[in-house]
């Protein structure tokens, strides 16, 4: 079984994907970089403050899909500079006390991004 999942307090699609799709015990989340969803307007902020807005959009995802933190078992991590690799980590480790699996690359990232995260979640 697949199913759109779909929450306004995570941002609109910019363009022809899902905020998250569920397929069976599956939620495979799109890549969130700091947008507002209650304006749908990029945060132009800090490390720190894209992180933070990230992680609240990633929360607000896996809530509206009976999905935690915990749930997730894997991540791809994208940052625009590698010096923000241990900023990033302090923040990052605050939400993924269960230590998925990671990847992490240095990436030019839409509207100017410092980071973009996305998540896939498991529950039996």
């Amino acid at each position: 079984m697949k199913k759109v999942i779909y929450t306004n307090l995570a941002p609109e699609p910019v363009g022809p994907y899902s905020q998250a799709i569920q397929a069976g015990n599956y939620l495979y989340c799109s890549g969130q970089i700091a947008i507002n969803p209650e304006n749908n307007e990029f945060l132009n902020g800090t490390i720190e403050e894209q992180t933070l807005l990230i992680m609240k959009n990633i929360q607000s995802l896996l809530k509206a899909s009976g999905f935690s933190f915990e749930d997730v078992v894997k991540t791809t991590c994208f940052l625009d500079d590698m010096k923000n690799f241990t900023t990033f980590n302090e923040i990052y480790a605050k939400y993924f006390v269960s230590n998925p699996a990671r990847s992490c690359v240095e990436a030019k990232l839409p509207k100017g991004a410092k980071v973009e995260v996305e998540v896939i979640a498991y529950k039996d």
